[in-house]
């Protein structure tokens, strides 16, 4: 029960960290632009 909490707690931080990432990478280009 426990791996699966963790496998899906990973799998939210790495989209969470996606998700953080692109919209880094949106406010730069819509900055340089």
């Amino acid at each position: 029960h426990l791996k699966n909490w963790r496998r899906l707690a990973t799998r939210y931080d790495r989209l969470a960290r996606n998700y953080l990432a692109s919209l880094a990478l949106v406010a730069t280009v819509s900055e340089w632009t």
